[in-house]
């Protein structure tokens, strides 16, 4: 018997329901939104620059949102910290949250540089900034599912391009940093590390939930071949051949935003899903709405559950230390505010942590460590 390709109409009533999509002002995430509200669902459109989000927002409107609603929050995921900041607001703004969406992403474009805390701005967009804003969002998840009647859902988006990586592990900066060169493969690569990082994360995230009896959902999406400004921009920065990739092939390669759409929109509220949600649970979805297999890598314990661990210590930090494997600046925060000290990774664990903080439930420990900051002298 043929299976019936999901729809819209096999999202689930979403009235009285809040969800949260990242990157919602354009391409799969726009279409997301737009699926959502139409169910009824209050949206949140989580983007960086007002002007473009509220211009979506205008549009969506105009093209008719049915009994839902949408509403901007801003976020930079390029800094983990604005993540947990738009986590704080949005926690100020609403007593629930049903479903999250972590689709923004930077493409295998141009090149990658290096953020503040010394990561790949691919890999903080993609991977790092979205497990800050779902881990500040984990409670008030966990208190929606806790309620009668619950369905609460976490969706993050990744890519077939995921099964172009090997790791090794996940346990050092260098494994999340890992660059291949400035070549499109190269790049793509660069961008396969952080779409692994998307599936480790739900797969680690499901069996963390499932441990503690939290009815949470969680599933990894690919969307496919999709058309959005960033397959564009790879398709365009292909050398020698880019322009005529981009003009003539990629309308025959990629699909519009509202066909990936439909997978994203089916793991956050199909019905399906709600009917058979074991079946689902740390699932990897594919186009359109079908279960499948991602590399071994995605399915390697070992990589689920160093990826997570390494994560943790994002969480609120409160003594931040970046530097290089003898030397950092730390930030120390507290009720009189914060401050910045360049010292060395000795004395930081002699003085700071051994003396000062160890018994001072204030304090967290974050340290990144970063080759591009230098050291004081002894």
């Amino acid at each position: 018997m043929l299976r019936k390709t999901p729809s819209e109409n096999d999202l689930v009533d979403l009235h009285g329901k809040v969800a949260l999509v990242t990157g919602g002002n354009c391409g799969i995430g726009y279409a997301t939104v737009q699926m959502l509200a139409r169910n009824g669902a209050k949206v949140y459109m989580a983007a960086r620059n007002e002007g473009r989000a509220e211009a979506a927002i205008k549009q969506l409107q105009a093209e008719n949102l049915n009994d839902g609603s949408v509403h901007w929050l801003k976020i930079d995921l390029l800094d983990p910290r604005d993540a947990q900041r738009a986590a704080k607001e949005f926690r100020q703004k609403e007593q629930r949250l049903d479903i999250l969406v972590n689709n923004a992403a930077m493409t295998a474009v141009g090149h990658f540089d290096l953020t503040q805390d010394g990561f790949l701005d691919v890999m903080v967009v993609n991977h790092i900034s979205h497990f800050a804003l779902t881990d500040a969002l984990l409670p008030l998840l966990t208190a929606t599912a806790r309620e009668p009647g619950a369905d609460v859902r976490i969706v993050n988006l990744t890519s077939a391009a995921h099964a172009h990586v090997k790791p090794e592990s996940f346990s050092t900066k260098q494994a999340f940093n890992k660059d291949y060169g400035p070549s499109t493969g190269h790049l793509l690569r660069t961008y396969g590390t952080s779409k692994l990082a998307n599936i480790l994360h739900i797969k680690a995230l499901q069996t963390r939930l499932a441990a503690q009896d939290v009815p949470i959902t969680c599933i990894a999406v690919h969307p496919g071949a999709i058309k959005t400004p960033g397959s564009a921009s790879f398709l365009g920065g292909i050398p020698r051949i880019g322009s005529f990739l981009k003009t003539y092939i990629g309308p025959l390669l990629f699909a519009p935003p509202r066909k990936g759409a439909l997978t994203v929109a089916f793991a956050a509220a199909g019905k399906d899903v709600a009917a058979q949600r074991d079946k689902y649970m740390g699932a990897y979805l594919v186009p359109i709405a079908t279960l499948a297999a991602p590399s071994k890598y995605a399915l390697d314990e070992r990589l689920q559950k160093e990826l997570y661990e390494t994560m943790l210590p994002l969480r609120r930090p409160r003594v931040v230390a970046l530097g290089g494997d003898d030397c950092c600046v730390c930030c120390v925060a507290g009720k009189e505010g914060a401050s910045l000290v360049p010292m060395r990774i000795t004395t930081l664990l002699r003085s700071v942590l051994g003396k000062r903080l160890q018994n001072d439930s204030r304090f967290q420990i974050w340290i990144l460590m970063s080759s591009r900051l230098s050291c004081p002298p002894n």
